[in-house]
């Protein structure tokens, strides 16, 4: 593989660029004319934005398009570890403010409150806030167990719940270890609060942004093995109105 490919796999778009600038470029552009197109058409409008290191240089792109109407835009995100501060650096509501909401100013920023004294409440709040705001569109990566968001295998596609608190399985906060935001295993939480698989997809756009070689081999089985929830990511090639952001390195176990 050595040119920029896009192809179509099942109903969902793919494309595939030489580096992960490119990728976060692309990325950041379509997001753009996404917002920019809803705020015109609506006034104002709302987008999930997903977390980890992978998502870095679409952030980067992101938080210099100085032509999207950011004041008029609402920030959601899609997990928080169950009884974490925003004070900790592994904290997600804190990766997106200090990413991309202390760059843009939104109009507002919704954040999980992973620490707070009613959890349940804390889901009802985020679920009333999502119904009031609806997102124009979801930005997610795919975990290197496959998983969206928080959701692990085996993930339930057909629930009614918007968002849930989950357990973590092994393979996911290993992932939190290795990219440097635990010390060690047992230091990562056992439980989050997470948006639904159906919560995730339900925005008509759907950008999943997913550089790095530690995830080919999560596309690979995404793409080309069974759509099962013992593989979160393979429901995304079902749906049309998503578009998967590859680099050279995530593509590489891709046929060439």
């Amino acid at each position: 593989m050595n040119k920029n490919q896009s192809f179509i796999v099942d109903q969902m778009s793919v494309e595939i660029f030489s580096s992960d600038d490119l990728l976060g470029q692309a990325a950041a552009d379509h997001l753009a004319e996404i917002l920019k197109n809803a705020v015109h058409k609506h006034g104002e409008t709302s987008v999930i934005l997903a977390t980890g290191n992978s998502q870095l240089p679409f952030m980067k792109a992101l938080r210099k398009k100085q032509d999207v109407p950011w004041e008029r835009v609402y920030c959601f995100h899609m997990d928080e570890y169950l009884g974490m501060s925003i004070e900790h650096t592994a904290s997600f509501r804190r990766y997106i403010q200090e990413q991309i909401v202390d760059h843009v100013h939104p109009k507002a920023f919704f954040g999980i409150e992973g620490d707070a004294e009613d959890i349940e409440a804390e889901l009802t709040r985020y679920r009333d806030l999502l119904a009031k705001y609806p997102p124009v569109a979801t930005v997610l990566g795919i975990g290197e167990n496959g998983h969206l968001a928080f959701n692990d295998p085996p993930a339930d596609f057909k629930t009614k719940e918007v968002i849930h608190i989950v357990n973590l399985d092994d393979a996911c906060r290993w992932q939190q270890v290795n990219e440097g935001h635990f010390p060690t295993f047992e230091s990562v939480p056992t439980h989050a609060i997470s948006l639904t698989v159906p919560a995730l997809i339900s925005p008509p756009n759907v950008l999943a942004i997913v550089p790095e070689k530690r995830k080919a081999v999560a596309v690979e089985r995404s793409l080309n093995g069974p759509i099962t929830p013992d593989c979160p990511a393979s429901l995304l090639r079902t749906l049309s109105h998503v578009r998967l952001y590859l680099d050279f390195e995530s593509a590489s176990l891709l046929e060439k």
